[in-house]
């Protein structure tokens, strides 16, 4: 069986970004060791996303009213975005094309929990509005958090490599979101060989993409002698598949800084 099948490689892989992430802790230096947990994160979703989105380590998000973000974890972008920096890997990123946040802890308690939340919500709040639309009848839109916006909205996603209980993780995530907006909320929390916690119908069952107001939080656990890599890769699927974004416009970056002095002019 296909699914079985991929089921197996995403078990291998589990086992082996764990055998390599206890290898990491070895380092003795705390930022060593927190790039190493990324670099193993952004491996794998190098392996699982759509070819059009480019997961990135080590970069900040800037917008056209000035906002720049702290610097991300992990940023999934438009492959077509343009390099503005490179320096030892570091890169200064458009938020017009970035398509979701990945946060990744070595242990998710409380405090960790909270502070990839409000990275989350600080990155969504800045605006996206440096793109030259495409003339035409139908107008793209893409409906997520109980909203319809003109552009793809920021995922915000946090995986970790070990967590409290998965309960009390839980309790915490819905304290800080009951005075939130779901356009606030963090997608999903993953934690790796432990399970998940993601949005869905309380009625049905049913998961959602991304939270909406009435959403229940579901907590999963993962399957003994499992892990979570394939409803993790699933998930990605769903938020990356359809990414999109109009052509940018850099010119809102420049801001009011002359391009140049007119010296001569030529007419017919």
């Amino acid at each position: 069986m296909i699914d079985s099948k991929l089921n197996a490689i995403l078990r291998s892989v589990a086992k082996r970004m764990r055998a390599d992430f206890e290898q990491s802790q070895v380092f003795n230096h705390n930022g060593e060791s927190g790039t190493s947990r990324e670099v193993l994160i952004q491996q794998f979703l190098r392996g699982y996303l759509p070819a059009h989105v480019d997961p990135l380590h080590n970069a900040e998000i800037i917008a056209t009213n000035g906002d720049v973000s702290s610097q991300a974890d992990i940023v999934v972008i438009d492959r077509g975005t343009p390099p503005f920096t490179t320096l030892e890997g570091f890169r200064i990123i458009p938020n017009e094309c970035v398509y979701g946040m990945i946060e990744v802890k070595t242990s998710l308690d409380k405090k960790q929990l909270l502070d990839a939340c409000n990275k989350i919500t600080r990155l969504r709040s800045m605006p996206k509005t440096a793109y030259r639309k495409i003339p035409g009848v139908i107008t793209r839109t893409t409906s997520a958090y109980g909203e319809t916006y003109d552009h793809f909205p920021t995922s915000g996603i946090i995986v970790a490599f070990n967590s409290l209980d998965l309960g009390t993780l839980g309790n915490h995530l819905m304290e800080w979101c009951k005075t939130r907006n779901p356009n606030e909320w963090p997608d999903s929390v993953w934690v790796i060989g432990k399970g998940y916690l993601q949005w869905g119908d309380p009625q049905t069952g049913v998961l959602y993409r991304s939270p909406t107001a009435g959403a229940a939080l579901f907590q999963i656990n993962a399957i003994p002698d499992e892990d979570v890599l394939l409803p993790l890769a699933i998930h990605l699927n769903i938020h990356f598949s359809e990414a999109w974004m109009d052509p940018l416009n850099l010119t809102p970056y420049a801001g009011k800084t002359k391009m140049g002095n007119y010296s001569r002019l030529w007419s017919l």
